[in-house]
Parts: C-alpha cells; sequence; structure tokens
C-alpha cells in the first residue's frame, strides 16, 4: 500500500474537481431518468454535492478512514431536502450507487498502472462502507421529512397563502422553490378570492364552496391555496370565467358577500388583497344587487378599484379602473362619446340629441356597451363604475376622453 501514491492521485483529481464532478453528473443523468429532467438550478446543487462527495472519498482514501459524523450529518440533510422537492428515495439511492462507480472508475483510468492492488481494494471496501452510511442517513433525513411534510402540508399551504398575501417572499425563484416542494402549481395571474363568511362557517365548508366541491358532487382540489381567518375566507384560484365563481358562491345555504380579483400577477397580490379587503368593508348595498335573486352578486376588480378611489385609497389607480371598466371598448369613439352622453343627461333621448344621432343609433350603442362591458349605465352602481371610470382615462388619450370634447354644463339640443 502506498499512501503518497494514493494522495497523488487524490490531489490530481481534485485539481481538475471540475471535470470529474461534470462526469459524474452526466453518468447519473444517464442512468437515472428523473435526474435527466431536473432544472439547471437542481443540476447545479447534484454537481456540488457530487464534487463534495468525491472530495470526502478520496480523502478517506488517502487516509484510510471512513466518512465521519458531520459527513452523515450532512447526507441526513440531503435526504431531508430530497424529500421536499420530491424525488423518491430509491431514485436518490441508485443515484449515490452510480456517482460512487464513476468515482471509482476515474481513479482507475487515471492511475491504474500506479496503484497496488490493495490500494484499489481500499478504495472499493471504503465505498462500501460509505455507502451503507449514508444509505441511513439520507434514508432518516428523507423519512422523517416526509412524515412531517404529511402532517404539516395543510398548515404549510397556509403558511404560504399568507406570505404572497403579506409580501413576505424574497423572490420570484423563493416562491417557485416553495411551491414546487409542497405540488402546487401558482398560476401566472391566479384570482383572488375574499369573502365575509358567515359565522360558525371552517376552512372544509369555504373550500368545498369556491372549489365547487359542495355543488358538483366532487372533492376538492388538494393543491389550491385556501384558508379562513378572522372572519374571512380566501383563495388562490386558477382563472376562470366570472361567471362561474358567481353561480358557485351563489349557491351557498347562507348569503356570502366576496370579491374575486383577477387583474394581478403574484408578486402583485399583497395589494389586490388590499383592495379586496377595503372592498368588503366599503361597499354600499346597492352595489350588492346580482343578476340572481336573493344573493349577493361577486364583486369584481372594477368594483374594488372604485370604491378604492372614491375612498382615496393608498391602492386607488384610476388609470387602472378605466382600462378594467372601458378598455373593452377599445378606441370606439362613438360608443365612449355615446356613453359620455348618456351619464350627462340620464336618457337615450336627451343623449341622442347632444350626440348628435338618431334614437334608435344611441339605444344601439348603449346596448353594445353593456355588452361589452358588463354594466348598465341604468343601473346606479354600474353608472357610478363608467362614470368614474371615464373620467380616470389618463392624460392624452384623445378619444378615451369624451367629456373634454362634450362639457356637461353645456348639454343641450
Amino acid at each position: 500500500m502506498s499512501i503518497e501514491t494514493r494522495r497523488t492521485v487524490r490531489d490530481e483529481l481534485i485539481a481538475d474537481l471540475e471535470e470529474v464532478t461534470r462526469a459524474i453528473v452526466a453518468e447519473v443523468r444517464a442512468e437515472i431518468p428523473a435526474y435527466d429532467s431536473l432544472q439547471p438550478a437542481q443540476l447545479d446543487e447534484v454537481a456540488a454535492i457530487a464534487g463534495w462527495g468525491a472530495s470526502r472519498v478520496l480523502d478517506a482514501w488517502v487516509e484510510d478512514s471512513a466518512l465521519d459524523e458531520s459527513d452523515l450529518l450532512r447526507f441526513r440533510g440531503i435526504g431531508a431536502a430530497r424529500a421536499l422537492d420530491g424525488r423518491p428515495l430509491p431514485v436518490v439511492l441508485r443515484a449515490y450507487r452510480v456517482a460512487g462507480a464513476a468515482v471509482t472508475d476515474l481513479v482507475a483510468a487515471r492511475a491504474v498502472e500506479r496503484l497496488e492492488v490493495t490500494d484499489a481494494l481500499a478504495l472499493a471496501r471504503l465505498w462500501m462502507a460509505s455507502i451503507d452510511a449514508l444509505s441511513e442517513a439520507l434514508y432518516a433525513g428523507h423519512s422523517a421529512t416526509a412524515e412531517r411534510l404529511g402532517a404539516d402540508r395543510e398548515r404549510a399551504l397556509q403558511d404560504l397563502l399568507d406570505d404572497l398575501l403579506t409580501g413576505r417572499h424574497a423572490t420570484p425563484a423563493a416562491i417557485a422553490d416553495r411551491t414546487r416542494e409542497l405540488g402546487v402549481r401558482l398560476p401566472a395571474r391566479p384570482v383572488l378570492v375574499v369573502a365575509a363568511l358567515p359565522i360558525g362557517r371552517d376552512d372544509a365548508w369555504w373550500r368545498r364552496l369556491v372549489t365547487g366541491a359542495g355543488t358538483e358532487r366532487a372533492e376538492a382540489p388538494g393543491d389550491l391555496l385556501t384558508r379562513t381567518h378572522e372572519g374571512l375566507g380566501v383563495a388562490l384560484l386558477p382563472p376562470e370565467p366570472h361567471a362561474v365563481l358567481a353561480r358557485r358562491l351563489a349557491a351557498a345555504s347562507e348569503p356570502v358577500l366576496a370579491v374575486a380579483l383577477a387583474d394581478h400577477t403574484v408578486r402583485e397580490l399583497p395589494r389586490a388583497f388590499r383592495l379586496a379587503r377595503h372592498a368588503l368593508e366599503s361597499v354600499p348595498a346597492r352595489a350588492l344587487v346580482g343578476p340572481l335573486a336573493g344573493s349577493h352578486r361577486l364583486l369584481d376588480d372594477a368594483d374594488a378599484a372604485v370604491l378604492a378611489v372614491a375612498a382615496g385609497h393608498r391602492d386607488a389607480d384610476p388609470s387602472a379602473l378605466h382600462r378594467l371598466v372601458l378598455g373593452p371598448l377599445g378606441e370606439n369613439r362613438a360608443l365612449l362619446e355615446g356613453l359620455d352622453a348618456f351619464l350627462a343627461t340620464g336618457n337615450a333621448a336627451d343623449a341622442a340629441r347632444t350626440a348628435r344621432c338618431h334614437a334608435q343609433t344611441m339605444r344601439y350603442r348603449l346596448r353594445r356597451i353593456r355588452e361589452l362591458t358588463g354594466r348598465d349605465p341604468r343601473v346606479p352602481w354600474d353608472r357610478l363604475v363608467l362614470e368614474l371610470a371615464l373620467l380616470g382615462a389618463p392624460a392624452g388619450a384623445g378619444p378615451h376622453q369624451p367629456a373634454r370634447r362634450s362639457p356637461r354644463h353645456t348639454v343641450g339640443p
């Protein structure tokens, strides 16, 4: 046995550790399909572990020793991390066996003519002992974490939702890591639903209601973020038509006052949550008249925006209100001027004279406005929404500012 020869071989491999690491990772990816589909950040982590593991085994070979307690503690932590990102334990253990064989092959390719038989046997014995020890450590970390995740997943999902709504997250990458660990797919523009719950209703009731499980005889999906807190029900849902959500909430046995906001990205959820809470606290009764008799109408982004603008709320944005309400009208000057005339006069006949068009033409324009915006200027609340949206046109928006072309104090034939 030649310790000096082992040390020389070890030093040569460590000097070329980057290439050694690449070779190990390539072998693992070639042998195990689960590793070949990992994301770049995950592959970087695999490479870092491979480089560290190869260095420790080579050090122990030179010193004729074994992995120590600190090494095994690190492998336990690696096992826990693999449980968090959902990699099955058998796949992880196989990856280490493949990596060990790759290290042995690299040593043989670099120094087979310089090593004695005893050196090769020592490396083989060391690796067999190491794989046993690290397998136990990986198993302990993986199984303990998997068991904890099973028990705590619901709480972890609620914590994630709380953090998203309050802005307690560092980067989009951090959000992506947490959602991946919890098995949740977060839409780029989720629908935020916030409701004032009837007294005594719990998390399970709210989840069934907001997902439709209570009315469609299906179980609520397990990967949606929902929770109840301080009398509010909160949920992040995949994009779906507002009318579908409205019917779902209207099916509740008790009236549920709710707002569904779909105009925000994940990073904008704290602002959306503030707008939603303000809307629930300040909405007047006349805004709640909906198409379903005996039920509260589901408030939307425009309703929340109007209430924020009217109250001078910190998150008020007149330009956003204009886009949300009148955006569907595009650059249609006739519709915008027809709307302005109707709001100024209060009836189709006078609006037609103001806009210098036939009464039938004005009625057609009003019908198109209702169809495109979902707002009826004859309904008091919708009239207010349309009025504030029209006044919130961005400066220099051209045809979006009809009121400046026909001032209301000069309304007349």
